[in-house]
């Protein structure tokens, strides 16, 4: 194929410049995630008085209230593979349907999670032996987050359809809205500010929940707008349908499935083996906890724009899937593969030179100086770990969002749920029991291994190919040549099409 056929079908644009105006967007919008995570971290952690509890409570009880909606957002997020492969065939308003029926699963969803916000503190107390404030505070946080978790779950759902039709600056504003009103409702309810009565690590959670609703009400907007009724009948399949639903549950319950696992893992590593390392350490289970989720916090700003590329590339090789080019699928996904493991090799250099810094941006001033210096050795160590891994779970986060793109979501489902429970929950419970003396630090390596072994797998099975032969759409005749995407057409030549299947390496 020639590079005259990469951009005859890109409006003449480079293949990388297609990229990256696609991707920007989208990695903004998953910054700005990361980013009001990050804040409301760092907000939590200047509750007076100070103690490691809040950061531990935090990032505890959203840890579990996303376990519970995790399965709904990556069911739902294949919402962008049949929209994305839907525009590509040429027929775009049939993606609208999909939309609906991402939000009408999730609304049942999360009627499903309220018992399991009722039986959190069963969770937290007999299971993960959880007591005292932390207890108390984590039920809190994670409680509300669930309740307020509809309007997190219909926005992902609906920002979904944006990334399919490459319109992800939709997702951003209403992304860079949802900032705007949790960092004020965190201002006012967390700490009494303009008379309302201190709620602390509660405030949070409710300041959440409304960042969720304003970019939920912002994306419907925009959804529900003449424009986009208009071109994509975004109106006109509001009514539950059974066949788009049973379309998504079918190829979206692996990616599910996935999420959801992987979540349970990464919750129980979070919350239990590493209070647990650092009990067996002969040291406090709180400040190995709450060091934890530091480090987490930095690792977070490094993957979630590399979430952004994935979700960019499911677009990008659904899109070209549906056109019946495999093979500019896997350029663009290679290219999407270098660009992200670049950026987190950056990411990865700045998180060791700056990683006694890093940490003490969450240590309170008024924290005892012997705990505040264990926090920061500790933090260091963790932070050079995270680092280490960083490539390859760039290369892992990108090849997953092109498999997905192109339907190949079994299989990758399969392997991330061996190897998590594998390594991460035995490898941390071996490393625990083996090297004790290492503290929270041994899951962390763990953990190190799982990512290397999982982004291994998944070039293995990219190059393996099957992928280009997997069919998602409905195909009842030729694929159009002639895709719409908001009024503006791109016409592809019957040229470029001539003698293109499917299965073409």
């Amino acid at each position: 194929m020639s590079h005259t056929d990469d951009t005859t079908l890109t409006g003449g644009r480079h293949p990388l410049v297609e990229i990256l105006a696609i991707a920007a967007p989208t990695v903004a919008t998953m910054l700005t995630y990361t980013i009001l995570q990050f804040i409301d971290a760092i907000m939590v952690s200047r509750i007076q008085p100070a103690s490691p509890v809040y950061v531990t409570a935090q990032g505890n009880g959203g840890m579990w209230a996303w376990i519970a909606m995790s399965f709904a957002v990556g069911l739902t997020g294949v919402v962008n593979t049949y929209v994305s492969q839907y525009m590509g065939k040429g027929e775009p308003r049939k993606g609208a349907a999909y939309a609906w029926a991402g939000n009408w699963f999730s609304l049942g969803f999360w009627l499903l999670l309220i018992p399991y916000a009722v039986a959190l503190p069963v969770l937290f107390e007999r299971i993960l032996g959880h007591s005292g404030q932390t207890l108390r505070l984590e039920t809190s946080y994670a409680q509300i987050c669930i309740m307020g978790g509809v309007f997190m779950m219909l926005a992902r759902s609906t920002a979904q359809f944006f990334f399919g039709l490459h319109k992800a600056s939709v997702p951003l504003i209403a992304a860079c809205s949802a900032i705007l009103i949790n960092i004020g409702a965190n201002w006012v309810l967390i700490y009494g500010n303009l008379g309302v009565t201190a709620m602390g690590v509660t405030g949070a959670a409710i300041g959440t929940a409304l960042g969720s609703l304003s970019e939920l009400l912002v994306l419907l907007a925009v959804f529900l707008s003449p424009k986009y009724a208009k071109a994509f009948g975004s109106r006109e399949t509001w009514r539950p349908s059974w066949r788009p639903i049973k379309d998504i549950f079918k190829l979206g319950f692996p990616a599910g499935a996935m999420i959801v696992n992987e979540m349970v893992c990464w919750g129980y590593f979070m919350t239990a083996l590493l209070p647990r390392a650092g009990a067996a350490a002969g040291e406090s289970p709180d400040v190995h906890n709450a060091v934890g989720w530091i480090a987490l916090r930095y690792m977070h700003l490094a993957f979630m724009p590399a979430v952004g590329m994935s979700i960019a590339l499911t677009a990008i090789v659904g899109r070209f899937m549906g056109m019946g080019r495999p093979d500019l699928a896997a350029k663009r996904t290679w290219l999407g593969v270098w660009v992200t493991m670049t950026y987190m090799a950056i990411c990865a250099l700045l998180m060791v030179v700056f990683r006694d810094r890093a940490v003490e941006q969450f240590i309170d001033e008024g924290t005892d100086p012997e705990i505040a210096a264990q926090m920061i050795a500790l933090g260091a160590r963790i932070m050079i770990v995270g680092a280490i891994f960083q490539v390859f779970d760039a290369m892992g986060m990108a090849i997953t969002g092109a498999l997905r793109g192109a339907g190949d979501t079994l299989w990758t489902g399969v392997v991330f749920i061996t190897l998590s429970w594998t390594i991460i929950i035995g490898g941390g419970h071996l490393m625990i029991a083996r090297f004790p003396e290492l503290g929270s630090l041994g899951p962390w390596i763990a953990t190190a291994a799982y990512i290397i072994m999982l982004g291994a797998a998944l070039l293995v099975r990219f190059m393996g190919g099957k992928w280009k032969s997997i069919q998602v759409v409905r195909h009842e005749g030729e694929p159009s040549l002639t895709q719409t995407l908001a009024g503006e057409d791109l016409t592809v030549s019957p040229d470029a099409m001539a003698g293109v299947s499917p299965g073409s390496p």
